[in-house]
Parts: C-alpha cells; structure tokens; sequence
C-alpha cells in the first residue's frame, strides 16, 4: 500500500492533572523529521515517542505535541505552595504599609498567585503507561489517515501513466510514417541544394539524420518506466523516492524526444508527455 506524508491525528485521556493530549500532524519532506512540543512535566515522555513514531513511519515533518488540558476529573491535584504564601505575605505586607488605604487581599486574589497552587508529582509509572497507549492510538489514526491519502494520490499517478500509455500508443504507428516522409522531404531538399542527383552523398545525409531523428529508444524506454511506476505502485511500502527518481527519469526521455520529433505530432505528443509528467511529480512529492 502506497502512504502519502500528510495526515493528522490526535488521541486523549482523562487523568487526575486532567486531560492528557497527544496530537501528531505530518507533512512532505525528503526524510523523517521529528519536532516535539512537549510540557516541561512531560518532557521524559519524549524518548520513548520518539522511538514508536520512528518504528512506524519513514518519511515526513512529524509534529508531535504532548500536553495537558482542562479536564472533568481534577480533584486533590492542587496544594498549596507554602514557600509561595510566605513571600507572598511579606510583599503584601510592605505594599500595606506603602499603601495603608489598600483594600487586602482576598483569598481569590491569593489562589490567583503565580506559584501559590503547585501541581502534586506526577505518577511517572501510570503517566508512561497513558503516555505509550496515547501513541499507539494516535499512530494507528495517523498511518490510517497517510494510507486513505496515499490511496487517492496512487490513483492519480495511474491515472496520469495511463494517459501517457495512451498517448504514445497514438503516436507510434505515426514514427515510421513520420520519418520516411520527412526523409522525403529532405532528399528533395538536398537535390536541389547540390545541384545533381548524387544519391551516395543523399543517402549518406539522410543516414545521419535518421540516427537523429529515431525515437524508437525513448518510446521503448518511456514504457518501461511506465512499467516500473506502475510496479512499485503495486508493490507499496515507502516507494516516493523511488517514484520521484522515475519521474526525472520520465521527463528526462520526454526532453529528448521532443529533441527528436520529426513531426508537429510527435512534438506535442512529447509536450502533453511533460505537461502529465510534471502533474505526477506534483503528487509523488507527497508520496511516502
């Protein structure tokens, strides 16, 4: 199965600091390429992350982001920070004698103090556990999301092969035709130019110019590498940088050929080449 690099994914989980949260996106890039934003609490979570998101995915810009959120379950997850009340006091006590008609502090105004309300310590054991069962989730969503876009952007490539397929099949009973026409055209071409009909030194022109004009290599090797796209399409796994390589490989026989033509035909048989080419590359770039 052919997976693109661009997918989404999120999982959750209620735990007595809240919900905890695990969001993974992915876009294109020629390797695997990991960024995690991860809460300072969480931090030790990372490698453990780092090593199941790389079992599963090869290619691609992973962000991974690991926080806590509001949740509906939180009780006893607070204490107060006694450290935090005693410099708050003494502050509160200069203030008051800087400001005798100050109103003092409520006690919303002391919750509200940086500081004052501490998280207890994590659980790391039951934390981890979350942590890697969040992951496994989230992967499965994100490889199955890279998967429904990876079959969509094979269909396409097909689709674009196909046309190509097509299109040379109507130019290759024109090459012959094509080429002895031309050859026609330049033996008259030549005879007038020399003034006789010296036709060793003819044949001998219109024998250096076949060499030039024959495209029977580029469309046998056009189809080979049909063959192989198509191929690695069926084969899947991580087939994008194989794809890319037979695109420039495409593209490179389709310059030639319109090098070559003989025809206005074949030449735009050999624009319409590269005009579906460059539609494929535009979708293998994608492709895991």
């Amino acid at each position: 199965m052919i997976h693109s690099m661009t997918g989404y994914a999120v999982a959750s989980a209620e735990t007595a600091r809240g919900t905890l949260s695990l969001e993974l996106r992915s876009v294109n890039s020629r390797f695997l390429d990991l960024q995690f934003r991860v809460a300072d609490e969480l931090r030790a979570m990372e490698p453990a992350l780092r090593e199941m998101i790389t079992a599963r995915l090869a290619r691609g810009k992973v962000d991974c982001r690991l926080y806590f959120g509001a949740g509906t379950t939180r009780p006893g997850r607070q204490s107060l920070n006694a450290v935090a009340l005693e410099e708050l006091s003494r502050l509160a006590a200069q203030a008051a004698d800087a400001f005798p008609g100050a109103a003092p502090l409520r006690v919303a105004d002391v919750l509200r103090w940086p500081g004052v309300l501490s998280e207890g310590p994590l659980d790391e054991e039951q934390t981890r556990a979350t942590v890697e069962a969040l992951a496994r989730q989230a992967l499965e969503e994100l490889v199955a999301a890279r998967a429904r876009e990876g079959s969509r952007l094979a269909g396409i490539v097909a689709e674009r092969i196909g046309a190509m397929r097509r299109r040379l099949t109507e130019v290759e009973p024109l090459v012959p035709q094509a080429r002895a026409a031309y050859q026609e055209k330049l033996a008259q071409r030549l005879r007038e130019a020399i003034g006789s009909a010296d036709d060793e030194r003819i044949r001998a022109e219109l024998a250096v110019f076949g060499m030039k004009t024959d495209v029977d290599e580029e469309l046998t090797r056009l189809a080979t590498h049909f063959d192989e796209v198509e191929r690695a399409l069926s084969k899947g796994g991580a087939m994008g940088k194989r794809l890319d390589f037979l695109a420039q490989e495409l593209n490179r026989e389709a310059n030639t050929l319109a090098s070559k033509a003989a025809t206005q035909k074949i030449s735009d048989c050999a624009l319409e080449l590269k005009l579906l080419i460059e539609q494929m590359r535009e979708q293998v770039q994608n492709i895991e």
